[in-house]
């Protein structure tokens, strides 16, 4: 029986300090960010996922983003060793609440590193963007850890946004979805949708047909419909302003042992 358990962190103090790359930093409201992470905590819940929390880590501006922190395969974690030198502390919570999940814990060392937000997984394909927060040792230590498990690791070029899955994630089908301005390489895809709004790029598989994806990607979430998919939309606008997306907000557990 597949596990359906999301680790999600708690929004800190610090939050509108966190870090930005490739947009205009824009001010923050922490109090309607907070609002916005429950509402998208209670959308997992909602559909039949059970959020883990992971202790707070209030020093760190961009911990929300747990997604970087660490990258789940079968029923191994690996922890991330961010390229951002401000975000490594992170890893600290994530590791016990992946531990005590039971997950067989790896780890990036150095010189490697990983954030988890350029790692896209489809079926045994692993995608890793190597891009600002990824490097070549990085990937190699991704390989050494899934290919033994029986995974196939695609390296991909990113250069026009901060991670992969910023620019690309996947549909239930496997099928992946871009904005076409930001895909370094479509062509690296087997099955390649472009989608109209950048916030269209990012979904969360709910299980079935339901996608979880940004409000701001209205155009987007029509074109699903027509599809038979079936969008579950949520207002992250203060976490866009992070180059946060739906994606980064939680780590998604499917195959723990019971």
């Amino acid at each position: 029986m597949p596990s359906k358990k999301a680790l999600i962190r708690r929004p800190g103090p610090l939050l509108a300090e966190g870090l930005v790359t490739h947009i205009e930093r824009e001010k923050v409201d922490l109090e309607l960010a907070l609002e916005q992470w429950e509402a998208y905590a209670e959308a997992l819940r909602a559909h039949g996922w059970e959020t883990v929390e992971v202790d707070p880590a209030d020093d760190c501006p961009d911990s929300v983003f747990v997604e970087d922190t660490v990258v789940m395969y079968k029923n191994v974690a690996l922890i991330a060793r961010s390229g951002a030198e401000s975000r490594r502390a992170e890893t600290d919570g994530v590791e016990e609440a992946v531990a005590r999940l039971g997950c067989s814990v790896n780890w990036i060392w150095e010189p490697g590193t990983l954030d988890g937000g350029d790692v896209l997984k489809i079926g045994d394909t692993v995608y890793v963007g190597r891009g600002g927060r990824t490097n070549a040792a990085g990937l190699q230590q991704v390989r050494a850890v899934f290919e033994p498990l029986g995974a196939r690791v695609v390296a991909v070029p990113v250069s026009k946004v901060l991670h992969l899955k910023s620019a690309v994630t996947a549909l239930p089908d496997g099928t992946v979805i871009g904005h076409i301005p930001l895909v370094d390489r479509p062509s690296l895809f087997p099955g390649f949708l472009s989608v109209p709004e950048e916030a269209g790029s990012h979904v969360v598989l709910l299980g079935g047909p339901k996608v979880l994806m940004a409000a701001s990607a209205p155009k987007t979430a029509e074109l699903f419909t027509d599809l038979g998919l079936e969008p579950v939309t949520v207002d992250i606008s203060e976490f866009e302003k992070l180059e946060g997306c739906v994606t980064c907000l939680s780590v998604r557990l499917r195959e723990l042992y019971a």
